[in-house]
């Protein structure tokens, strides 16, 4: 792959996750973490690893804005960047924090960028698994330096298998969506790291995964990945999904087939 943003951009996820996520991972005291929200943890690891990603951001593209997940949590107003003109890097420091602070896997580093309001370019990194997914607007997506198409004849819907995310769905939704999963072949509980589930998408371990919380910086990587790959990311009434849109309510799936079988069987009841 000759793409030299692609390549830099990954570079400074592998850099940071060597630097200070993975050498903090299990080795947490109760001083280094902290509730930002009511049942949202904060980690002195995902601060650090913010403030390093945004700065060699800032350094690849100089002029351009970081909306880091932790930035916002201080400063809301931070998001009005997401439809602004110029370059804008959507960072997510470490997806997955609550796994991380428990010392459990999987947690993954994301960045997405943005020019002039549009999704151009993401990364997805798994930095224990070694599993980088990377992607650009009308070049493609890599998975591991190789690149990777989600598309393919479409199995059987009692032989998907796939994530939905039912904690927070409203009542009325979760129920079609749990008597549903019983016609999908398997209808697992999810990983608690949206980066890993996209990642899953385009290996082909799962074929979809639903999602009722859609903040950008959990999303807007994983989403491009999938879609670069041929696959879509849309909320439920079938429109695209954009990392600026203030909803709920997520389906992104390997095709258009794919998606339109499980919103059938999880969401028209």
């Amino acid at each position: 792959m000759a793409d030299r943003l692609l390549e830099d951009v990954g570079a400074v996820l592998r850099e940071t996750a060597a630097e200070i996520v993975v050498p903090m991972f299990r080795r947490l005291d109760a001083a280094d973490i902290a509730e930002k929200a009511p049942g949202e943890v904060v980690t002195v690891a995902d601060r650090r690893s913010e403030e390093l990603i945004s700065a060699r951001l800032r350094r690849l593209r100089p002029g351009s804005v970081v909306v880091g997940e932790e930035a916002v949590a201080e400063d809301p107003d931070l998001l009005r960047h997401l439809r602004g003109e110029g370059d804008v890097w959507l960072v997510d420091p470490i997806d997955g924090t609550a796994n991380f602070a428990a010392g459990r896997r999987p947690f993954a580093l994301m960045v997405a960028l943005l020019t002039d309001g549009v999704p151009v370019a993401s990364w997805v990194y798994d930095p224990l698994a070694g599993a980088m997914g990377m992607c650009r607007v009308g070049v493609g997506t890599w998975l591991e330096g190789k690149p990777v198409r989600t598309t393919g004849p479409a199995p059987e819907v009692g032989a998907l298998r796939g994530t939905a995310m039912t904690r927070f769905l409203p009542p009325a939704i979760g129920q079609r969506v749990t008597a549903g999963g019983g016609r999908i072949g398997e209808l697992l509980p999810g990983q608690h790291c949206a980066g890993r589930e996209y990642l899953d998408v385009l290996t082909g371990a799962q074929q979809f995964v639903l999602f009722w919380r859609t903040l950008p910086w959990d999303h807007a990587p994983g989403a491009l990945l999938v879609r670069e790959a041929g696959g879509v990311a849309r909320r439920f009434d079938g429109t695209d999904y954009h990392p600026a849109d203030d909803g709920r309510g997520l389906l992104v799936a390997s095709s258009a087939e794919i998606w339109d079988q499980v919103r059938a069987t999880l969401l028209d009841g």
